[in-house]
């Protein structure tokens, strides 16, 4: 399984930071892209989600992104964002729209997304020194 996450401020390995990525306190809002992809052009693919990471990363409201996925294609990435405007801005920008075709068009079998508002968070990290 490759995990992946960034939001600029972790050492990257291909373009993703990993880490879990920090957020602010809540609210803010997640996108959830569960997607289960096809054989076709995994190279180009591969391609298309690191500029895609890149380019969100420049977007106004984008606070970080998480993204896994295992052997046989199945793949959960989410996106967190600090309003539904920028989230929508991102749905619409040019590049992207391009990668959701191209994404119909062949990368993906099938795929869900959803947006969620986060109302709570909590985390836990194991203390280095034990």
């Amino acid at each position: 399984m490759t995990i992946h996450s960034c939001n600029g401020n972790f050492p990257t390995k291909g373009g993703f930071a990993l880490a879990i990525a920090p957020t602010p306190q809540p609210p803010y809002y997640a996108v959830i892209f569960t997607s289960l992809r096809s054989d076709q052009d995994a190279e180009a693919y591969a391609q298309m989600a690191e500029r895609m990471v890149q380019l969100a990363k420049q977007q106004p409201g984008f606070l970080g992104v998480e993204s896994v996925r295992d052997a046989e294609g199945f793949g959960i990435t989410v996106s967190y964002w600090d309003s539904p405007e920028s989230i929508r801005r991102w749905k619409a920008h040019a590049a992207h729209k391009i990668a959701q075709e191209k994404g119909k068009n062949g990368w993906y079998e099938q795929f869900f997304t959803r947006v969620c508002l986060v109302e709570r968070d909590y985390r836990w990290e194991r203390n280095p020194d034990g």
